[in-house]
């Protein structure tokens, strides 16, 4: 007997383990389904993202083979207009607040680069810096510009200071904000960019976003996470949803080579303000102190306690630095 009731319980005990295993599987399953649900993200249509982010002033303007997200502000008589590039994942929206400060006296024109915002991927999939100069150039020539100031964030600075050297004579002064050129060495990359880059996960990754790791992202690059609002992370991950930005984003990753040119900066012979915040991790501030040694009589204003990109961070500090480079030349 007592045989027969150890061989019951041993049973028992198998069928107990069986079960707690397959109930263990089954919260497993729920927790990766519902995780996958609630990351689950198609692309978004542009139309379906223009009411948002597209009311007046913003056009939508054929150049170069897209339709470009443009806004065009201020008054139309300034002899040197000035156009902001935004950097990777960002929009036009990052230059809000720069924008709202000099509309008054200046004219302003910003655009969503290809790959980003409302703008979206180019028709040649081409991403390389000379591809970007390429559209900048046909940008200038869209709005019939012979003289500017040009300023630029992450890969728009770079962008910004090969199109000063490209286009000589019609970029009249320049403005690098944490700017890239240099051999990259960052202290932290935000996680959206460090997923975008493998190219094993980039299928997946065309279907899936889940906000938090945008919200992350985004707080990477602040110098004080607590300024970024929920509105702002709404922006960030509508506009990453635009219909194949992910793919371009990719693209983006893999064609680009930082450092390649970096050589050519100390041809630059433009005035030029290099902006920075201090506490930027992904293009550390030694960058800012590279630019500001290889540009002759460059001026560098560094910025206590703002990220990678301090003119979304505080506006109104960073363009009162603009506005006394500006008054200077």
């Amino acid at each position: 007997m007592g045989g027969q009731q150890t061989i019951r319980a041993s049973r028992s005990m198998r069928g107990g383990a069986a079960k707690w295993v397959l109930g263990s599987l089954g919260a497993v399953a729920l927790v990766l389904t519902v995780g996958l649900a609630s990351a689950w993200a198609p692309d978004k249509p542009v139309a379906e993202l223009l009411g948002k982010y597209a009311p007046p002033p913003s056009q939508m303007v054929a150049v170069d083979g897209m339709t470009v997200h443009v806004r065009d502000e201020g008054p139309r008589d300034d002899p040197q207009p000035i156009v902001l590039l935004h950097g990777t994942s960002a929009s036009l929206h990052t230059w809000d607040g720069w924008t709202q400060a000099l509309r008054d006296q200046r004219r302003v024109i910003r655009f969503d680069l290809p790959a980003f915002g409302l703008t979206g991927p180019s028709p040649d999939h081409r991403y390389t810096t000379e591809r970007y100069v390429q559209f900048v150039k046909a940008m200038y020539d869209h709005f019939g510009l012979q003289h500017s100031v040009l300023a630029g964030n992450s890969l728009g600075g770079a962008i910004a200071w090969e199109s000063a050297l490209a286009m000589p004579g019609r970029v009249d002064k320049l403005i690098l904000v944490d700017a890239a050129g240099y051999p990259m060495s960052p202290k932290s990359v935000p996680i959206g960019f460090k997923i975008a880059q493998v190219e094993a996960l980039a299928p997946l990754m065309r279907h899936l976003l889940p906000r938090g790791m945008v919200e992350s992202s985004v707080r990477n690059v602040y110098g004080n996470p607590d300024k970024v609002t929920p509105e702002l992370v709404d922006r960030y991950y509508d506009l990453s949803l635009r219909e194949g930005n992910r793919a371009a984003l990719g693209e983006r990753f893999r064609q680009t080579v930082w450092g390649a040119h970096a050589d050519q900066i100390k041809q630059i012979r433009v005035p030029t303000l290099i902006v920075w915040g201090d506490q930027d991790r992904l293009i550390p501030p030694e960058h800012a102190q590279q630019f500001q040694r290889d540009i002759p009589g460059s001026q560098l204003v560094m910025f206590p306690g703002l990220g990678h990109v301090p003119h979304e961070e505080d506006a109104a500090q960073t363009v009162a630095a603009v506005k006394s480079f500006l008054a200077q030349h």
